[in-house]
């Protein structure tokens, strides 16, 4: 059975390419090998852990200049760093409110259950933009300021109308999936780390396959050892499709269509 894929986490570091738009048409020629239609993609050419507001919005407008230049295939996530209240809410309102990204990408600069985070979950809630969430639970230890599960856990519990991604379902799943569960509008991306057996199951066991989204973490790493989570998973058709495309569709249909854009 063929399936529709959209793909919830990519970024332009680690492909090819000395440009934005060049490193976007080397993912997306390795995307269509794989039938993959949409990707989502955030952070620019070069990673910062705590990014100057400088260069949030360097890393911004590389991903602005990938969307514009395959605006049919291509969604943006804004990245912020909420050490910056101001110039990420100014971040949040050029490149979603008045540019064409769709959501919001957090990372590792301040974990994620800090109160200065909240103007910005209020103002993307209010924008109907999705606030994706990197989340790890490491045996070495997080980063400083790197966020668990638990910390998205107690920042959902405050903003309950907003909707969030948990990135990497936590790193360490089983622990992520729970910490989760209690938090309807928390979904579950199960991007990142090798296609252990078993991930997809549990993620649709104890959340609903209304709660499980698809991404691959390119070019960190591979479209199809991300996918094998998914195909390779012992989950109905429905499930497997919904993972795949329609939980993300979903959830990105209200700010579209509020954009006249079609999904």
């Amino acid at each position: 059975m063929n399936f529709e894929i959209w793909d919830a986490h990519t970024h332009l570091s680690g492909v090819p390419g000395a440009t934005p738009e060049a490193r976007m048409a080397a993912l997306l020629a390795a995307a269509d090998r794989l039938g993959i239609s949409r990707l989502c993609v955030f952070m620019g050419m070069t990673w910062h852990y705590d990014p100057t507001p400088e260069l949030l919005r360097q890393a911004n407008d590389e991903v602005l200049r990938a969307v514009r230049a395959f605006p049919d295939r291509v969604f943006g996530f804004v990245y912020l760093n909420p050490k910056h209240p101001q110039a990420s809410l100014d971040e949040l309102n050029r490149c979603v409110r008045d540019g064409p990204m769709v959501g919001v990408k957090l990372w590792v600069a301040l974990r994620c259950d800090d109160a200065r985070l909240d103007p910005l979950v209020a103002r993307a809630t209010e924008l109907q933009a999705p606030i994706l969430q990197h989340c790890w639970l490491k045996i070495t230890g997080n980063l400083p300021g790197e966020s668990t599960p638990m910390d998205l856990a107690a920042l959902a519990k405050r903003h309950p109308r907003a909707s969030f991604i948990c990135s990497h379902t936590g790193g360490e799943w089983a622990r992520g999936i729970r910490a989760i569960r209690p938090h309807p509008h928390i979904l579950a991306e199960i991007c990142g780390g090798d296609p252990t057996a078993g991930i997809t199951e549990m993620a649709v066991r104890e959340l609903g396959a209304e709660r499980v989204l698809f991404g691959s973490d390119a070019g960190g790493r591979s479209f199809a050892s991300q996918l094998a989570k998914v195909l390779g998973a012992e989950i109905p058709a429905a499930a497997r499709q919904l993972i795949l495309a329609g939980n993300l569709q979903r959830l990105l249909r209200p700010f579209l269509q509020a954009r006249g854009v079609r999904p």
